[in-house]
């Protein structure tokens, strides 16, 4: 089950044209066992330890080391100006009982006239293997396509890492092609040059997902026993 909560009344009703100066509402999205919301600043400790887990650094371009500064600049600056500005929704998952931060759902490079945009994410290390990246981005696709009249999803992974592509598949998202060397991703040397890391280039595996795409997904998921038991960290 699926709930929805805006955080303050919001009900834009613009024609095509305006589209372009809408932007997202502060949303509160639940599952049974995940809460999507705003960040906090009580995530900051959370985030900064995710942040600087190794997996995380080598497949996101965030800073790294990932300090203090780092988090308080996305939770009180960076998180709320994609929101206000248009270009996206960054929101903090967390456990439904519990309130621990288990990762993050982003979208980001929104078009508003055509109603699409990009979706990344990331798992807490000591979250992973339990579905939740599936399980949080499917909620938030149902609530663009279904609340907020979405068109079109993308997702970008990384040609090497398999659980991100793994999280696109369970969703039913439709690979559509290959962005040759369109990524920097980072990994372990012992002579890197930031702190035993160095930038490599990848391949990005571009994944669309339609309104059509999600019928019968959470079925299909239930019926097989939930969201999956494979590392979706990211």
């Amino acid at each position: 089950m699926l709930c929805f909560y805006p955080v303050f009344a919001f009900t834009p009703v613009f024609c095509m044209e305006l589209r372009m100066t809408t932007t997202f509402p502060s949303v509160s999205i639940s599952t049974d066992r995940l809460v999507m919301r705003p960040f906090e600043m009580a995530d900051i400790p959370a985030y900064i330890e995710m942040m600087n887990d190794e997996a995380v650094t080598a497949w996101t371009d965030g800073p790294h080391p990932y300090t203090q500064v780092d988090a308080e600049r996305w939770v009180r600056r960076i998180a709320p100006g994609e929101r206000t500005s248009g270009r996206g929704l960054p929101l903090a998952v967390t456990e439904f009982l519990t309130q621990r931060l288990v990762g993050s759902v982003q979208l980001l490079n929104t078009d508003w006239r055509t109603l699409a945009t990009e979706v990344r994410y990331i798992t807490a290390p000591w979250a992973r293997g339990e579905g939740y990246a599936t399980e949080s981005v499917l909620a938030v696709a149902e609530w663009l396509f279904r609340d907020q009249g979405f068109e079109r999803i993308e997702l970008r992974t990384p040609a090497d890492n398999t659980a991100s592509q793994q999280v696109a598949q369970k969703l039913g998202c439709i690979s559509e092609g290959v962005l040759r060397n369109a990524r920097i991703a980072r990994t372990r040397t012992e002579n890197g040059t930031d702190g035993g890391w160095t930038d490599i280039r990848t391949d990005l595996i571009v994944w669309g997902l339609l309104p059509e795409d999600l019928e019968g997904v959470a079925e299909q998921l239930a019926d097989a026993g939930g969201y999956g038991t494979y590392n979706d960290w990211k």
